[in-house]
Order: structure tokens, then C-alpha cells, then sequence
């Protein structure tokens, strides 16, 4: 836009200048070689504008000429090197649709048209052609390659980081989010894995510095920075308790402070607390995390905070949470424990009648048994408390990437993933089917042979025996087949001599001597 307003405007001067030697009549004269030459000044003017345009055209020509050679080069360089990202870029979706084939093509496309010390992508194409292809061993060669790259240094340890999370290997992984993260703090996925071995190893100190420069160069939000030093201080406090109170005194209540409602926290601010005989200040931060999360450690604690107190005392602090969180199993559960302690047993079993109404769970009918046996002694009433128990669900538990756990713990046994243990029902896993194939198929009972219809007057049941019949298996007893009157119009369709008789389980048979006496015999109905 300014060239074209640049050119109007040199236009318009021109215009001008030429407008006003219109206005102006004159005559130029030039004397050259004896000879004199008189023109008007207006076409002096346009012939010296000529003279310019001129120059000027064929300085064009002859610069143009002079650099075709490499402007030739130039285009046919700028050419080859669009073919080559042309082929990087659809080696790349390749890469990323899975196909392994297509992308390797592409590499080695990319790789001779472009060089690889110009273009790093095609170093890192190749390396996810080799993991395509399933060669982890040559991908890794590559990623290590990368490492004397400054460009590519972090790629290369976020491929063996990758590679060594395949296969296990922690320590190597760990190692490998170490170096990324001291070169660049601003990526997660490196800041995270050293957050977690920072966790497994107990420096708590150092984790927390780590959180502190990533919320510092806003990596993660507010909360999320909030959440995790709460975490770390929780577990700060519990590591140092018994050995420097008032380190982990202060780190139980900052974490209490940043966090309120996480439950671990403010029972370590509480038994901090607690220890220094500030009951009122500990209850406080017990009954802000039992009105977020009813947790059975926050209502043991906070029921037994006082030392010294009789059970009644404990029943009404008991009570008092209860009213926090009404109709709740656990607030139940409390009064209910309480109460026993209190040889309140009418309360203590409507409690945990309650309680199991609410949620049936094991922990509400082993606590109902310990009230039966308490209370009346009896056993056959225990024992059926007992059975409910074992059939119902599972009571709620710390439960993190399938480990379960009764106490909480900072991060995964397994994972090592920060703050994974949540407060749930652990899921109920049932056993695998046995499935039987190869075992023999069960013989099938023959239905017994419906006769023919007979006459009216003449409907007989026949008892027969086959032990005669089969004088030679004597140990086998006898079975015998009991003929019912036919139905009308329906006539017999199954081979009587095929047909087994019908046994059932456990029948001894019936006796040879009675049956010898009863084939002798016929009974009419009627």
C-alpha cells in the first residue's frame, strides 16, 4: 500500500512539473560540434525524461543478465528444497497416522532433497520410522545422536525418557527428566518425573522449591501449585514429626492452610496441635476437613483429642460431629464406636443400624457384632452379623492406581505419580470363570416312552423288573419304569428299548426281592 501511494504521488509530481513548463513557453538552445540546436523547453523535458528511462531500462537488462546464473540456481535450489518439506510434511502425518512404510519413504525422500544439518525434523522422522517399524534399539542410537545437537538435545532425552518409561526402567527415566528439566524448568513432563523421584527419595525441600518455580513461571495454576505443597508439607510433617516437632509443625499447619479440606493435613495440624494442648485451634481444623470429607482417622483424632476425657465426654464430642455432617454413614459410624466405648448400647446399635441402612458395608456390620456380643453374648446373632459382613461391600479406603491402603501416602507405590491415593470403595474384582471344555459331555436322561391310548376300563400302570432280564450283572440294582395311562390322540414316539429309566440323585435302586414280588402284580386306577 505505501509503494502505490509512493508512485501515485511521484506521478502527480510529474504531472505537475510538467503542467507548469506548459505554462511557461521557451526555447532551449544547445551548441555541440559547430552546430547549434534550438527545441522548446517542453520537449527538452520530455526528451531528457527519455534519456533516463532509458539508462535506467538498460541498466535492467544488463544486471539481469549478469545474475541469471544464479537466479536460475536459485529457483531450481528453491524448488528442491519444497519438494523436500513437502515430503518432510507428509512423512510426518504419516508418522502420526501410523504408517510406518509411507513414513519411511518420505524420510529418505526429505533426506535428499533436504539436508539433515539444515532441517532437524528429519532426524526426528527417522527416529519415529525406526519406533514404527518396532526397531526401539536404532531409535534410541538416533535420540542419542540428537544429544550433541543443541537444537536437539531436548528431543533426544524426551525420546530415551519415552523409551526408557517403555521399558521400565525408572531410574534411566528419572535421569533423563533430571537433565531436561535443568536445561529447560518450563517443561512439565520433566518437571514432573523429577517432582516424583524428588517425592521417592523423601527431599521434600527440594520438591517444594521445584513446585515454587513452576508456579513462579506459571507452568501450572494457582490451585494446582496450592494442592501439591499442601501434599509435600503433609508428608514433610509426618516424616519429621517424631524427630523436629516444630519443622513439621509449621509445614502441618501451612499445609492446613493452603488446603482446608484435604484430610491428611489437618490431622497432622491436629495432632500438632494437639501436642501443644490446643484443643480448640486442632478441633477446628478437624471439623473443616470432616465437613469436606468424613474420613475415620479425622472422627478417631478428633473423638480422642482430649486426653483425660471420660467416654461420656467422648460420646458428646462424637455427637458434635455428627451434627457437621448429618446422614452420613461415617458421622453414624462415630456416634456409634463412641457409644459402645460409653456401654450406650442402645445407641450404638441404632447408630450402626443406621449406618448400614445408609451404605451397607463390612465395617457397619463388624462394628453391629462387636455391639451383639458386647451386649447380649450371643454368638449365633455374632456369627450372623459376621456372615452380612463378609458378603457386604468394602469399607472406603486410600486407593491409588489399584493399590489399596489404610493409610494415606503421598504418591503411588507404583507410579510414583503425586497425590494419587483417593478416599473410595475399593472396586470389587471377581474371579475368573472356569470354563470346562475339555471335559466329557454329560449323558442326557432319556424321557420314558408314552404308549398308545387303550381302551376305556383299562388303564394300568405296569411295574416291570429287568433284573431277570439281566442275569448276568447282579450288582447292578434294578429301576423301575413306571408306564403312565396315555394321553388321547397321542401316540407313543420314543423306542422303549432305547430309553434309560430316570434316576435320581443318590436313589439306591429298588430292592431285588420286592421288586421280584412286584412284577407279579397289576394295579388298575380304577
Amino acid at each position: 500500500m505505501i509503494r502505490i501511494l509512493f508512485f501515485l504521488a511521484i506521478v502527480f509530481a510529474l504531472g505537475l512539473g510538467f503542467a507548469w513548463l506548459a505554462d511557461r513557453p521557451g526555447d532551449m538552445v544547445v551548441t555541440f560540434g559547430g552546430y547549434q540546436y534550438q527545441v522548446s523547453l517542453m520537449v527538452a523535458a520530455v526528451a531528457v525524461t527519455a534519456i533516463v528511462a532509458a539508462v535506467m531500462l538498460l541498466w535492467w537488462l544488463t544486471k539481469s543478465l549478469w545474475n541469471s546464473p544464479y537466479a536460475i540456481a536459485r529457483h531450481f535450489r528453491a524448488r528442491r528444497r519444497d519438494r523436500g518439506y513437502q515430503a518432510l510434511s507428509t512423512g510426518m502425518i504419516a508418522a502420526g497416522a501410523g504408517d510406518a512404510a509411507l513414513a519411511r519413504k518420505k524420510n529418505k525422500e526429505a533426506a535428499k532433497l533436504i539436508r539433515s544439518d539444515q532441517e532437524p525434523l528429519i532426524q526426528l522422522l527417522d527416529a519415529q520410522a525406526a519406533l514404527l517399524e518396532g526397531d526401539h534399539d536404532g531409535a534410541r542410537q538416533k535420540f542419542e545422536a540428537m544429544l550433541d545437537d543443541p537444537e536437539m538435545r531436548l528431543l533426544g532425552l524426551r525420546g530415551l525418557y519415552l523409551e526408557a518409561e517403555r521399558l521400565g526402567d525408572r531410574s534411566a527415566a528419572r535421569h533423563y527428566a533430571g537433565r531436561a528439566a535443568g536445561l529447560a524448568p518450563q517443561l512439565s513432563w520433566a518437571a514432573d518425573s523429577t517432582l516424583e523421584e524428588k517425592a521417592e527419595r523423601g527431599d521434600w525441600d527440594g520438591a517444594l522449591a521445584l513446585v515454587d518455580a513452576q508456579k513462579s513461571t506459571r507452568q501450572i495454576e494457582r490451585d494446582v501449585a496450592n494442592n501439591r505443597r499442601s501434599v509435600l508439607l503433609t508428608a514433610k510433617a509426618m516424616q519429621l514429626f517424631d524427630s523436629d516437632f516444630n519443622a513439621a509443625r509449621t509445614a502441618a499447619l501451612e499445609a492446613n492452610r493452603l488446603r482446608p479440606e484435604f484430610g491428611p493435613a489437618a490431622i497432622a495440624a491436629a495432632k500438632a496441635l494437639f501436642r501443644q494442648n490446643d484443643v480448640r485451634k486442632g478441633s477446628k481444623a478437624l471439623e473443616g476437613a470432616w465437613k469436606a470429607e468424613p474420613l475415620p482417622d479425622v472422627a478417631e483424632l478428633y473423638v480422642h483429642g482430649r486426653p483425660g476425657d471420660a467416654v461420656l465426654d467422648r460420646l458428646a464430642r462424637a455427637k458434635k460431629l455428627q451434627s457437621l455432617r448429618q446422614n452420613h454413614p461415617e458421622s453414624s459410624l462415630a456416634v456409634a464406636r463412641a457409644a459402645l466405648e460409653a456401654q450406650d448400647y442402645a445407641l450404638a446399635r441404632a447408630e450402626a443400624e443406621a449406618a448400614a441402612r445408609m451404605q451397607p458395608r463390612e465395617g457397619a456390620y463388624l462394628l453391629l457384632a462387636d455391639i451383639e456380643e458386647a451386649e447380649t453374648g450371643n454368638q449365633g446373632k455374632v456369627r450372623q452379623w459376621l456372615a452380612k459382613a463378609v458378603r457386604a461391600p468394602r469399607d472406603p479406603a486410600w486407593v491409588a492406581d489399584g493399590v489399596v491402603s489404610e493409610r494415606w501416602a503421598p504418591f503411588s507405590p507404583v507410579t510414583g505419580r503425586l497425590d494419587a491415593f483417593e478416599w473410595k470403595a475399593p472396586e470389587e474384582r471377581l474371579g475368573h470363570l472356569i470354563e470346562q471344555h475339555d471335559e466329557e459331555p454329560e449323558e442326557r436322561v432319556a424321557i420314558p416312552a408314552i404308549r398308545a391310548a387303550q381302551p376305556a376300563g383299562d388303564d394300568i400302570v405296569e411295574v416291570e423288573s429287568d433284573v431277570e432280564a439281566m442275569p448276568e450283572k447282579e450288582a447292578e440294582p434294578a429301576v423301575a419304569k413306571v408306564v403312565p395311562p396315555a394321553l388321547d390322540g397321542v401316540a407313543g414316539v420314543v423306542d422303549e428299548d432305547k430309553a434309560e429309566p430316570i434316576r435320581l440323585p443318590d436313589d439306591p435302586g429298588v430292592d431285588p426281592e420286592v421288586e421280584r414280588d412286584n412284577a407279579q402284580r397289576r394295579f388298575r386306577l380304577f
